[in-house]
């Protein structure tokens, strides 16, 4: 069992490993807990042994203190990372959608009611162009022109509202 150690030595040690946990974690925020959990644990190793270099020894010991604060950091980041996961889509991307359909509607709506019904029967119901123009009386080449038409409507007033679809799902 050593000789305790004076309390003006362990305030050196702690000034010591103050200024080594700022400089090597990069973190002031952390030092003051690192030295003072340093210094306790000292204590309590030079009541049972003999210290032979005790500011080494403190060293050693914040630097493992240092690590095992990153690892446990690092646990929990992960572990917040893991809830906030989600296979939901984000509430940008719902209410980027719903201006998208507000804006489908409204041009729909819009639209010639043949033109509207042509598009909406293909692209919504897919009926075949040839099933859409035998029943409006319509040849195969009027429907497909109506749904061309269709889209370049639909296509200009998502790109007049600033809306992008690229890369939605």
């Amino acid at each position: 069992m050593a000789d305790a150690a004076r309390p003006d030595e362990w305030d050196a040690v702690r000034t010591a490993v103050l200024r080594y946990v700022r400089g090597r974690s990069g973190r002031p925020d952390i030092a003051d807990d690192i030295a003072q959990e340093t210094v306790a644990r000292l204590v309590e190793l030079s009541a049972v042994q003999q210290i032979s270099s005790i500011f080494a020894l403190a060293f050693r010991i914040s630097d493992n203190l240092i690590i095992d604060m990153h690892r446990r950091e690092r646990r929990l980041s992960d572990e917040v990372d893991a809830d906030w996961q989600s296979d939901e889509p984000s509430l940008d991307r719902v209410l980027d959608s719903r201006r998208a359909f507000d804006i489908f509607n409204r041009c729909l709506r819009r639209m010639p009611p043949l033109r509207r019904e042509v598009l909406i029967r293909r692209r919504l119901n897919q009926e075949s162009c040839r099933a859409i123009g035998e029943d409006l009386s319509l040849s195969a080449k009027a429907v497909e022109k109506h749904i061309t038409r269709g889209m370049i409507d639909l296509r200009k007033a998502l790109e007049q509202a600033g809306v992008d679809l690229v890369g939605q799902d």
